[in-house]
């Protein structure tokens, strides 16, 4: 099976406020970013030297152009990704006050109708790893059936799954109980789990770091990493577990830092023969996890995402 990677979700455009102390309602000033988690994780694996593929759905309009053409430009295979003429391209605006409250609103358009016989089936056939790291797809619309019954296809498939939950409190507001119930049936058979701090605790009821990752490997996940920002990565296999450190950098902007620990640990996934069978060696696991913290640190030195996201000739130099 070849280990080239398959990501899905979404793929929007962020605006940006850059006017100080503004709410949406103020701002007059934005920038224009790509975002969408996976179309991240897709971009990483492309700069460290992975073939990945994106499955996604934008507008036929300016944005979705603009999107499309940045992520060729940072060579991710952009042949899954359909253009809608009838949607417009899902669009996300944020903006930060003094106290660093956040004004959002989403506009969401054609991710959300992303059908699952859009997929070129022959891409998914030869893509031995696939990432499910979607903030949106479990909302509704089309895409959540696309995105679980692709999921259920690649396990039924054998394929290393690795699964993101992004969960953002400004999509799903209180209804974290929602999103946990979404979430923990999904992860039977799932060989990569990543999670945040705050979604793990989302999901356990506010367990114990160890004693909510064991609950989760209850629930059938594999390989389980709770990235903890400047404290680095707690990183269980089950019988086994440890903590693996970052490296020490400057942070000016953590966006998509989360992204790209993803994007790098499944980077070296791709480089083994067998990934299925690698929670049997903890060693090498500590390793893919230490070389992810790096690429994740990385992205914390720039502003943006995707702009921020190193090559593999960064990272080594970390190593």
């Amino acid at each position: 099976m070849s280990n080239q990677v398959l990501c899905i979700g979404e793929l929007l455009v962020d605006f940006i406020c850059t006017d100080v102390d503004a709410n949406l309602t103020k701002g007059e000033h934005f920038i224009k970013k790509a975002g969408g988690a996976p179309a991240n994780v897709a971009v990483t694996l492309s700069q460290l030297g992975a073939r990945s593929y994106f499955a996604g759905k934008v507008g036929a309009d300016a944005f979705g152009t603009f999107l499309e053409e940045t992520l060729r430009e940072r060579g991710v295979d952009t042949s899954m990704l359909i253009r809608d003429p009838q949607y417009s391209t899902t669009l996300a605006f944020v903006s930060l006050d003094r106290h660093g409250e956040r004004d959002f609103m989403f506009n969401r358009g054609a991710d959300a109708f992303h059908r699952k016989t859009e997929l070129d089936q022959a891409v998914v056939e030869k893509c031995g790893i696939v990432h499910f790291g979607s903030a949106t797809a479990l909302l509704g619309g089309v895409i959540k059936e696309t995105y679980l019954e692709l999921l259920q296809q690649a396990k039924v498939a054998g394929k290393f799954i690795a699964f993101d939950p992004n969960y953002r409190e400004d999509l799903w507001k209180d209804r974290g109980s929602d999103f946990a119930s979404e979430v923990l049936p999904l992860l039977e058979g799932v060989h990569f789990l990543k999670l945040s701090e705050e979604e793990l605790q989302i999901l356990t009821g506010g367990l114990e770091l160890r004693a909510a990752v064991e609950k989760l490997h209850g629930f059938g996940a594999g390989i389980i990493a709770v990235t903890r920002g400047r404290e680095g990565t707690y990183v269980s296999a089950g019988q086994r577990s440890a903590h693996v450190d970052s490296i020490n950098v400057k942070s000016i902007d953590s966006t998509g830092a989360g992204d790209a620990f993803v994007g790098g640990f499944l980077y070296r996934v791709a480089e083994l023969e067998r990934p299925e069978d690698l929670h049997l060696d903890f060693k090498k696991v500590e390793d893919l996890t230490r070389f992810a913290n790096i690429v994740g640190a990385l992205v914390c030195m720039k502003v943006g995402a995707m702009e921020a996201i190193p090559g593999h000739e960064d990272v080594r130099a970390f190593l």
